[in-house]
């Protein structure tokens, strides 16, 4: 299933399959290691839902709601 990563709750994880926006905000985001194939697990979110922590690539990459909804994710369905 093809989500954003704003939607995936904590403790989910899902790959990266495609990161959208403007051309800066892409190139922020590809550079921060959002790319396509990497593995990304919620870590946790604010009460508010923004900020939201992120694990990738062996490090914590905390993210703003609104950046994360650039960024879609597959997630495997639960059988």
């Amino acid at each position: 299933m093809n989500l954003r990563l704003s939607d995936l709750k904590v403790g989910e994880k899902g790959v990266v399959s495609r990161v959208v926006g403007d051309r800066a905000t892409r190139r922020r985001l590809l550079d921060m290691g959002l790319t396509r194939g990497t593995e990304v697990v919620v870590v946790r979110k604010a009460p508010l839902g923004d900020p939201i922590e992120l694990l990738l690539k062996g490090y914590n990459l905390s993210l703003r709601k609104s950046e994360c909804e650039n960024v879609y994710v597959l997630v495997e369905e639960e059988k």
